[in-house]
Parts: C-alpha cells; sequence; structure tokens
C-alpha cells in the first residue's frame, strides 16, 4: 500500500499537476493540504474520474485537507482537532481507510513571530499532541501526514542559520514536535534515512528548487502497530519543478 501526503497549494489552480501525478504515481491514499477553495468548489468530480473516492473539508481563500483513496471510500471519524470549538479552520481531517487510521493535517505556519498566529500555532500543537497521545494509546494502525510547518533538526533545511526566528525552526515548535515524537510515533522518513538531506519544500524565490535550497517540513508520523509494516518512503522531487507545480513536492511511504 502506497499512502502519500501533498500540500497543493490550491487544488483548482494545480488540478492538471495533481491529476498529472496521481496518474504516474498511483497512491493507493493521497492526503492533500492548503486546498485554498470552499467546499462546494472542490473538484470532485475529475478526482472521481482519476480512480479516487473522496473526502474534504473546503475553506475560502486557504487552509482545507481532503483524503483520496483508491481502496474504498474514507470513513470520516473527524473532522478537526478537540481542545477549541471556535476554531473554524479547515486542518484536520480523521478518516479510516480499512484498517488504517489517517489523519491528515495542516499545521498553522505561525509566522510572524511574536503574535497571535505563532500563539495559534502552539495552541494548536498542544491540541494535537492530546489527540495524538489518545490514538497511540488506542493500539491501533494510525498515519499522521501532512504538513507539519515544523523543521526538526539542523539536517532539514538549508543553511539552518537563516531561520533561527523563523516560526517552522524555533526552539519552542522543534520541541513540541519532538515531544510529539516522544509519545512512541516513528518519523517514517528518518527512520529510513536517518542522515540524507531530504527536502519537501522549495520557494518560488531565489531559484530555491533549481539550487535544492528546501527544508523537510512534510512528516510522516507512524504508530508503533504501523511500523513493522514500513517498506519505502521517499519524496517526488521532480513534481516540484514541474511547470505551475506547487512549492511542496509529495511525500510517500509504502507498507508492506
Amino acid at each position: 500500500m502506497k499512502i502519500a501526503t501533498y500540500n497543493v497549494n490550491g487544488v483548482n489552480g494545480r488540478l492538471p499537476v495533481l491529476l498529472r501525478w496521481l496518474s504516474e504515481t498511483q497512491p493507493d491514499i493521497a492526503c492533500l493540504q492548503e486546498l485554498k477553495a470552499p467546499q462546494e468548489k472542490f473538484p470532485e468530480e475529475a478526482i472521481l474520474e482519476a480512480g479516487y473516492e473522496v473526502v474534504w473539508l473546503g475553506q475560502k481563500s486557504w487552509n482545507g485537507v481532503a483524503v483520496l483513496s483508491k481502496i474504498g471510500k474514507p470513513q470520516v471519524s473527524r473532522t478537526s482537532l478537540p481542545g477549541d470549538d471556535s476554531d473554524e479552520a479547515s486542518r484536520y481531517l480523521e478518516v479510516k481507510v480499512k484498517d488504517l487510521i489517517i489523519c491528515c493535517l495542516y499545521l498553522p505556519n505561525g509566522n510572524p513571530v511574536p503574535g497571535p498566529k505563532f500563539d495559534y500555532k502552539l495552541h494548536w500543537f498542544e491540541r494535537l499532541d492530546a489527540h495524538a497521545e489518545m490514538l497511540i494509546n488506542s493500539g491501533k494502525k494510525v498515519v499522521l501526514a501532512g504538513d507539519f510547518n515544523v523543521i526538526p533538526t539542523e539536517n532539514d533545511v538549508y543553511k539552518p542559520e537563516k531561520f533561527k526566528s523563523d516560526a517552522l525552526f524555533l526552539p519552542e515548535v522543534r520541541e513540541a514536535f519532538h515531544n510529539l515524537i516522544g509519545q512512541g510515533w516513528t518519523d517514517a522518513i528518518r527512520h529510513l534515512y536517518p542522515n540524507e538531506t531530504i527536502y519537501t519544500f522549495w520557494d518560488y524565490f531565489r531559484n530555491a528548487y533549481q539550487r535544492n535550497a528546501g527544508m523537510r517540513i512534510d512528516h510522516f508520523l507512524l504508530s508503533p502497530e504501523v511500523l513493522p509494516q514500513l517498506k519505502k518512503a521517499g519524496v517526488d522531487t521532480d513534481v516540484r519543478g514541474w511547470e505551475k507545480s506547487s512549492d511542496h513536492g509529495p511525500v510517500w511511504i509504502e507498507l508492506k
């Protein structure tokens, strides 16, 4: 089974790229983030024609998450994180496909720092941490996948010294991510490739993609029940170079 996560940076504007990627790589399940489309404007028909059943949470102008599946329609179990009923952002979608619980998430960016956006990011992380602990203690097969907007270590960014005051790399953000890992989750990419330079995002400015001046902010975290099935993982870096592509590359894992 191949599971992918992809921040599409606008599902309608980049629909040709998304459909080409789905056709060429054929993931069984795909988690999408940053749809930038209201609920009624999601391109459901095109996704169905591509062979995928889909559930999604839209939002006008920004945010938005979706889960696509070729192996049975995702059964929605949660459309937001517990802990803040006032949070209306479409950033979390939890589904069940076969015997897997798939949590598609788009964690807040948090910039500028300091400010309310950074405070919101830390609060969202606290809610994720509490819910993830419940999930991992359930003993079920769980995958947390998406754009975490966290650079975990200096090995995960080109020229880390330039990001010391960025909300993706501040000590309290990295600590929150490492605390999450400490519950017993496994970072799939680093489990298989502990020291390699691997990026999932390249800015549109300063020829970042051409220079491979990127960062790794899209992650797969696996519960202990899933980890023994992990066989492969990678990033479709070439997709980032396609015309009118997202600034993220799709990330994927293969489970036996």
